[in-house]
C-alpha cells in the first residue's frame, strides 16, 4: 500500500456531506490523494436529528471521528404522545430504540469528519462536474466553478453528492432509472428553543393517520423536529413553499397549541430540509473508476435511521479495499460484495420504518396498545426481552469492515 501521500493516486470526492467527507479521510489514510469538490459556496451548518449505530461508531473510530463526536440523548427525558386537542400520555422513549444509539445532529457528524481531514487535502467550493469520460487508466473529468471549465483527469471518481446526484447521472443514467419514491415528504429543521409547554428535554409524538409530528429532544441542545406525510403526489408537493404543503398536509381543523407552535416553527426557521421520501435501487454502484456512496448509490432514507452510519461504513470499508487492493476494479467489486447485504437490508427497513414514523390508522391503534402493554410488568419485561433479541438492532450495530 502506498504510504507517501505524495505518490498516492489522485481520487475525485463530489460532495462535502458526511459520505464524502468520510471518503476522503479513508482514500487518504489509505494512501489516496482525495480532492474534495462542493457546489455549494460553503459548507453547510446545522442539520437535523440522526442516530449513530453501532455499524457508524466503528467506522467512526477508525476515521478518527469518534473523539470528537458525544452522545446527546436526554435520557432523563420523558417521550410523550399527544394530540392536537390537548391529551398527553406517555409514548415511547430513545430507551425503547433497538441497537442503543447515539442521538446527535447531522452537523456534528459533519464537523467531526470535517476535522479528521487532513490539513492539506483541496477542497474546492462553488464547483460541479459536468462530463465524465473514462478509460482503463483513469477518468476525464470537466469541472466547472462559475463561468470557468477545466479538464483534470482522476485515477477514481466517487460521487458522494446525495440523492440527486450528479454523478449518478453522468456516468450511469437519468434519475428516474433509479430512484424508487415512497410516496411520503418530509420537513426537519431545529428549534432555536423550547417549544411551547413541552418541557426542553423532553420529546413528543403526534400521530395522526398517514402524518405525524416529531419533537426530538437533546440532553445539551435546542430540539430538532420532524414532519412527515403521506402523499399521492410527490412532485406537487414542490409546487408551494414546504409550510404551506405541510399546512394543507394536516388540514383545515384546528391545529391545538403543540401542533400550532411546531408548524410557526417551521415557518419562522431559515434552514429546513424539506424533501420527498425516495430510496435508489441499483445493480451496481460502480462503473470502471466511478463509485457512488451514501445516498447517492443506496439512500436507505430517514426512516431507516442508518443514514450517516451506512455513509460512514460505506466510506471507511472503500479505504480499507483500495488501500488492499492494488486494482481499482477489484477493489471495488470486494467492497461492494461486502457492502451489499447489509444495505439491501436497510433499505427494507426503511420502508418497513414508515410505520414508525408516519403511521396509518391501523398502525396507530397498535402503537398505542403496546404503550399501554409497557405499563404492565409481565408486558413490559418481555418487550425488553424482544428489543435485545431483535434483528434490526443487531443489524445495525454489526460492524461491516469487521465481517
Amino acid at each position: 500500500m502506498t504510504t507517501d501521500r505524495d505518490e498516492g493516486r489522485r481520487a475525485l470526492v463530489v460532495g462535502l456531506g458526511i459520505s464524502g467527507i468520510g471518503t476522503a479521510v479513508a482514500l487518504a489514510r489509505a494512501g489516496w490523494r482525495p480532492v474534495l469538490i462542493e457546489k455549494a459556496s460553503g459548507r453547510r451548518s446545522g442539520g437535523y436529528f440522526v442516530g449513530l449505530f453501532g455499524a457508524g461508531k466503528s467506522a467512526a473510530e477508525r476515521l478518527g471521528l469518534l473523539k470528537n463526536l458525544h452522545d446527546r440523548t436526554a435520557f432523563d427525558g420523558v417521550t410523550y404522545d399527544l394530540d392536537r386537542f390537548g391529551e398527553w400520555r406517555g409514548g415511547l422513549g430513545f430507551k425503547d430504540i433497538p441497537g442503543d444509539p447515539w442521538m446527535m445532529l447531522r452537523g456534528d457528524v459533519e464537523q467531526a469528519a470535517f476535522e479528521a481531514l487532513p490539513a492539506d487535502v483541496e477542497i474546492r467550493y462553488g464547483t460541479v462536474p459536468t462530463a465524465i469520460e473514462q478509460d482503463s487508466n483513469g477518468v476525464t473529468v470537466t469541472l466547472k466553478t462559475g463561468g470557468t471549465a477545466v479538464t483534470e483527469r482522476f485515477d477514481l471518481v466517487v460521487g458522494a453528492d446525495g440523492l440527486r446526484s450528479t454523478v449518478r447521472r453522468l456516468a450511469f443514467g437519468p434519475d428516474e432509472r433509479y430512484l424508487r419514491r415512497l410516496n411520503y415528504m418530509i420537513a426537519a429543521f431545529q428549534l432555536p428553543g423550547g417549544l411551547d409547554t413541552l418541557p426542553l428535554h423532553d420529546g413528543c409524538t403526534l400521530l395522526e393517520p398517514d402524518r405525524s409530528l416529531w419533537v426530538f429532544p437533546f440532553v445539551d441542545h435546542a430540539p430538532t423536529v420532524l414532519f412527515g406525510y403521506r402523499t399521492d403526489d410527490v412532485d406537487a408537493e414542490f409546487s408551494e413553499p414546504p409550510a404551506v404543503r405541510v399546512r394543507k398536509a394536516f388540514g383545515p381543523e384546528p391545529t391545538g397549541d403543540m401542533l400550532g407552535a411546531a408548524l410557526e416553527a417551521l415557518e419562522a426557521t431559515d434552514e429546513l430540509l424539506f424533501d420527498s421520501v425516495e430510496q435508489v435501487h441499483m445493480n451496481t454502484w460502480h462503473k470502471g473508476r466511478v463509485v457512488l456512496v451514501g445516498d447517492s448509490a443506496w439512500c436507505v432514507t430517514l426512516y431507516a435511521g442508518m443514514g450517516v452510519s451506512a455513509g460512514l461504513a460505506g466510506a471507511d470499508l472503500l479505504g480499507s479495499m483500495l488501500g488492499r487492493h492494488e486494482n481499482v476494479d477489484r477493489a471495488l467489486t470486494e467492497w461492494e460484495r461486502r457492502l451489499r447485504p447489509y444495505l439491501n437490508y436497510y433499505q427494507q427497513l426503511g420502508v418497513q420504518q414508515t410505520a414508525i414514523f408516519t403511521p396509518n390508522r391501523k398502525q396507530i391503534t397498535v402503537r398505542r396498545a403496546m404503550m399501554r402493554g409497557m405499563r404492565m410488568p409481565v408486558t413490559s419485561t418481555l418487550l425488553r426481552i424482544m428489543r435485545t433479541h431483535n434483528k434490526s438492532g443487531r443489524m445495525k450495530e454489526f460492524d461491516i469492515a469487521r465481517a
